[in-house]
């Protein structure tokens, strides 16, 4: 199991991530324009050519976070589960989500853009994106993702 540790890419995610407090203080808050941040490639744990972008505190830090992922068409991320809840609403593109050990991509339910999930940890789950997805996965950290099967973890 690895923490989620996010680079520091781009002035605006670099500027929440570092000064985004675990508990906002009642005169403190964060405003993020829809065109004020940038994605970079990763996280580590995702397979290749997902991005995102850190909107609210650091994922691999005890907290409360916000991320973006933005994942291509025909994106998979494999049978998986989280230590943290994970709480996720679609932004843009097709998200279909399966349950259980083996990806099967005839047993999912799409969820379209406004489409949201909330899973509590362990709950094992997998994902395909249709069109070019983005989703905003809410939760506290330290995030962790472990993949059911090691052959399908990207950092091995």
């Amino acid at each position: 199991m690895t923490c989620f540790r996010p680079p520091l890419a781009g002035a605006a995610i670099a500027a929440v991530a570092l000064s985004a407090p675990l508990a906002l203080a009642k005169d403190e808050h964060v405003l993020i324009e829809h065109d004020a941040f940038d994605y970079v490639a990763g996280p580590a744990s995702l397979d290749e050519g997902a991005e995102y972008a850190v909107l609210y505190g650091d994922p691999g830090s005890e907290g409360v976070f916000a991320m973006r992922l933005r994942l291509p068409d025909g994106y998979h991320i494999a049978p998986h589960h989280h230590t943290q809840p994970e709480i996720v609403t679609v932004i843009s593109g097709a998200f279909r989500l399966g349950m259980g050990p083996d990806a099967d991509p005839d047993e999912t339910t799409t969820l379209e853009p406004g489409g949201f999930f909330a899973y509590p940890p362990g709950m094992v789950h997998y994902a395909y994106a249709e069109g070019e997805t983005v989703i905003q996965l809410n939760s506290v950290g330290p995030w962790t993702i472990t993949y059911v099967h090691d052959d399908d973890d990207p950092r091995m």
